[in-house]
């Protein structure tokens, strides 16, 4: 029988679904972006549908944590959490909610998240509180990488629940206690217990701040939404910062002997933003084209996966949740049915396929999605659309007109779905950090 695998569930913060050279991304002016990532999925598997719960951060973080949809909890209403509802009760994962790492601990898994939490703020909530027994990281949805304040200008940098304060650059910050994390891990102390490890990297989320920039930290650190600067060679170097933590991370696991054996995913919370490529898809963050949601899926579990597999299983963050509780053998409550699938047969079988009929909303622009099998159901502005994403990726082919039974068809099937979770509340909140006044539009 397979031994439970340490499972590392690494998640990049905006990224777009091209930007890694695996996906397509092209080359920056230094070379290779993301050369870790890419022999990474050279070595295990990549997903080619892969999809985030919603195309803003904190709704997928529900998704992920709970294994679930997101829209049964209150706080993933708000599209996305923002840092006025510091001192909430209401607005962030109940500890009372059974959750993966909660889930993991209970089975025997020691548990970290070393990264973004962007899921309430203490006294009522944190990650600690949620079945992590250490973290590491910023509580809010987005920092500067050096001075680590949140968009309203406080120091944002927690170990366990307390304030932290510890100089340099966040990416390296993270990188660095993820490789001290997993050498612990080995331990004689900790070697005969399985690790589950959450690594959340804000990168390559806004400012627009490589290694190298910390001059201009004073300016943007109580204004994060950096509209004046950054461009795509900043962008390409901070995902390449990233890349190369991720790169220190597989280096201990194998001087450590803890490789094979280790479940690593990779993934994004949701579509690129300003200077990210979605090619050849449309759209970006807040939206449920394409490219607010299709994310790169990457896995990599040597003593499982075959190296070289590509699948093209359509699935959602919280399958890959429900896929690591049932690898570790979790009980899962039956208060709290899931509604992710497990895609283990898949990890070992790229060419296995699941049906996954998938949903989406938003109250921003009201969208809504569906996709299963071919096709897709899109909502934006009241405006209703119909989609072959295997031949139109890029859903620019409405065939409403032509195909008004299966428009229709598939409205039904959203709305009966969409009867099946709690209403988006009245005073839910969209928060968008620009708008046409500061750029132009897509």
């Amino acid at each position: 029988m397979q031994q439970r695998p340490n499972i590392i569930f690494i998640v990049a913060d905006d990224l777009g679904f091209a930007d890694l050279g695996c996906y397509g991304g092209r080359d920056a002016k230094f070379g290779k972006v993301s050369p870790v990532l890419d022999q990474l999925a050279a070595e295990g598997i990549k997903f080619t549908q892969g999809y985030s719960n919603s195309p803003v951060c904190s709704p997928t973080r529900f998704a992920l944590m709970t294994a679930r949809y997101q829209y049964r909890l209150r706080g993933a209403a708000e599209e996305p959490i923002n840092s006025k509802s510091k001192g909430s009760s209401t607005l962030g994962l109940s500890p009372d909610h059974p959750t993966l790492p909660s889930l993991l601990k209970a089975s025997g898994y020691h548990t970290a998240l070393i990264g973004k939490w962007h899921l309430g703020y203490p006294p009522h909530f944190s990650p600690i509180k949620s079945g992590y027994e250490e973290f590491f990281g910023p509580m809010s949805g987005g920092v500067d990488y050096f001075t680590h304040c949140s968009n309203n200008g406080t120091h944002d940098l927690y170990l366990n629940e307390a304030e932290h304060g510890q100089e340099g650059y966040l990416t390296d910050l993270l990188s660095r206690r993820a490789v001290d994390y997993v050498k612990r891990m080995a331990e004689p102390a900790h070697n005969k217990q399985p690790f589950f490890l959450s690594l959340h990297y804000t990168a390559p989320h806004w400012p627009w701040e490589t290694r190298n920039d910390d001059s201009i930290a004073p300016s943007v650190k109580s204004n994060l939404f950096h509209l004046d600067g950054g461009n795509v060679h900043t962008y390409q170097q901070m995902i390449h910062h990233m890349d190369e933590g991720i790169g220190w991370l597989l280096k201990a696991l194998q001087e450590t002997g803890q490789l094979d054996n280790t479940l690593i995913v990779f993934t994004s919370d949701n579509g690129g933003e300003r200077f990210s490529d979605n090619w050849p898809l449309v759209g970006g963050k807040m939206d449920l084209t394409e490219g607010g949601i299709r994310v790169p899926w990457i896995a990599h579990w040597p003593a499982v996966i075959q190296a070289g597999s590509v699948s093209e299983q359509h699935c959602l963050t919280m399958d890959w949740s429900a896929t690591l509780l049932e690898l570790a053998g979790a009980k899962i409550p039956d208060s709290h049915p899931l509604d992710g699938i497990s895609l283990s047969a898949v990890l070992s079988d790229a060419t296995r396929l699941i049906d996954r009929p998938m949903f989406w909303r938003m109250n921003h622009r009201a969208q809504r999605a569906m996709r299963h099998g071919s096709w897709k159901y899109l909502r934006v502005d009241g405006n209703d659309y119909l989609f072959n994403i295997d031949s139109d990726a890029r859903e620019r082919a409405n065939l409403a007109k032509q195909e008004p039974e299966r428009l229709n068809a598939m409205k039904l099937a959203w709305e009966e779905w969409d009867a099946s979770m709690p209403a988006i509340p009245e005073d839910a909140t969209i928060s968008l950090g620009y708008s046409y006044k500061d750029m132009p539009q897509r």
